[in-house]
């Protein structure tokens, strides 16, 4: 099974902590952000992986070859990182697992406790999205289902009493909707020009024509977005200790 980990973004949020480095490479604990996410997947026998890189491309290069020399990976990488938003970032990925049954899609902003990855590994469902069932604001991604528990929207902005949780930012793709999901980035992208908003626009799209993600409920497991300082500031004090 192949995994993609989106990490190209500058996260000018996190600034003065990214000024130097990548969000991906900021260290909780003993280890920074993509190597638990690395970890993670290995745990679970996931042992490909695509990583599209941009800002500090380098510095992500070298310190994957560094801590894991023996590990299949492949860097994808977004010349147009600066001006552009994840959408771009997966349209660029996916053709490295068109060929594939499923794969599994990662944000690098997360901090996850990798029992989530076996939750959607084990899931009945093709596509299925981690979901954390907590108090909702204005910035989570957030998912509202319909009576057969798909997903019908996913989005920012979405009705936050409507919402069942947010969406975690990892998911697993089969190859039936991947296709569709390639061809439907191509019309937004190169022909609509929507590189700078989030790939969830593109899930959107896609309900309407019968492709729908479905929910597992990952609350039991802790996992956080880092997005901010204060949220990193909340990371290092909130992640438990079986995950240092």
């Amino acid at each position: 099974m192949k995994a993609v980990i989106l990490a190209a973004g500058i996260a000018s949020r996190l600034r003065p902590l990214t000024d130097d480095k990548p969000k991906c490479l900021l260290k909780i604990g003993d280890r920074c952000l993509l190597e638990r996410a690395i970890d993670g997947l290995l745990l679970h026998q996931v042992d490909e992986i695509i990583i599209v890189t941009g800002y500090l491309k380098e510095l992500i290069e070298a310190f994957v070859k560094t801590t894991y020399p023996n590990l299949s990976v492949r860097f994808i990488y977004n010349e147009r990182y600066a001006s552009t938003n994840n959408i771009y970032s997966l349209w660029l990925a996916l053709p490295a697992v068109l060929r594939e049954n499923e794969f599994l899609l990662l944000d690098s902003d997360i901090l996850y406790d990798p029992e989530m990855i076996r939750l959607l590994q084990e899931s009945p469902h093709e596509n299925c999205l981690a979901l954390n069932a907590h108090h909702l604001g204005e910035e989570e991604i957030k998912v509202i289902t319909n009576e057969k528990n798909q997903i019908i929207e996913i989005s920012k902005t979405c009705s936050i009493e409507k919402a069942i949780g947010e969406s975690i930012g990892i998911e697993k793709i089969s190859n039936s909707y991947l296709t569709a999901l390639y061809h439907e980035l191509s019309q937004m992208i190169t022909v609509e020009k929507l590189d700078n908003i989030f790939y969830e626009r593109a899930f959107e799209r896609l309900i309407p024509k019968g492709h729908y993600f479905y929910p597992v409920d990952t609350s039991d497991y802790f996992s956080m977005e880092l997005d901010t300082v204060e949220d990193f500031q909340h990371a290092v004090k909130q992640i438990p200790q079986h995950l240092l």
